[in-house]
């Protein structure tokens, strides 16, 4: 028999799934201290979510070059928009977190609700193949792959570039935490611009902490100038 909370989300998703263990272990956070959780499914994921979002890139936007293509990936795999699509289809409330996990606001951090959320994607590929993933991939993310009528700025370029025009500094990134096993590791990453307070976030890979904390300091630059 499903588990009430597997069937919602299958029925949120459009899909079912052969297996059901593979999604309660994508389902399941770490914390609980479960031999099965979601860190090597994320893992999957992350890689599958990425092809899948290159070809689907790729075939949809044929005369683009190479570096607008990467600027449209990279806006379409952050975690800020994994986390958005995830609260679009209610993933946290079906996510298993230890009791003080929950506590904390685990349902609600953007940052494990983008891992939960590859980590459906990798148990989803494990479970129906590739091509079904796509169509999952390209159903959860709708128009939002095509809506974006010129390819989106990068935000590390982004603030770069808010910085040399005002003649300052460039902006500076350093590691200033690390968690988590060394297969799943979580980075908090630090960017400063002279002048203004810095600002943290955290990522399940250093390079989506860097362009997070940037995108996030750069709306808030942007709004303290308005």
């Amino acid at each position: 028999m499903v588990d009430d909370s597997l069937q919602l989300l299958q029925d949120k998703i459009g899909q079912v799934f052969d297996d059901t263990e593979r999604l309660k272990a994508a389902l399941t956070h770490s914390s609980t201290g479960a031999e099965r959780n979601y860190e090597r499914l994320e893992f999957l994921g992350d890689r599958v979510l990425g092809l899948v979002m290159a070809v689907v890139l790729f075939e949809s936007f044929p005369d683009e070059n190479e570096g607008d293509l990467a600027k449209r990936f990279a806006a379409l795999v952050q975690g800020k928009t994994l986390a958005r699509i995830a609260q679009h289809i209610n993933l946290g409330d079906v996510m298993q977190f230890s009791d003080a996990e929950r506590a904390a606001g685990g349902a609600e951090n953007e940052n494990i609700l983008a891992d939960g959320m590859e980590a459906v994607i990798g148990a989803f590929y494990l479970d129906s193949g590739l091509e079904a993933c796509r169509r999952l991939i390209v159903d959860l993310w709708g128009d939002s792959i095509h809506v974006m009528k010129k390819p989106p700025q990068d935000p590390k370029t982004g603030l770069q570039e808010w910085s040399q025009a005002r003649s300052l500094p460039l902006p500076v990134y350093k590691v200033v935490g690390r968690d988590g096993p060394d297969h799943a590791p979580i980075f908090q990453i630090e960017v400063m611009v002279q002048g203004y307070p810095p600002w943290r976030t955290t990522g399940s890979s250093r390079r989506r902490a860097e362009k997070d904390a940037a995108a996030m300091l750069l709306a808030h630059l942007e709004e303290i100038e308005s």
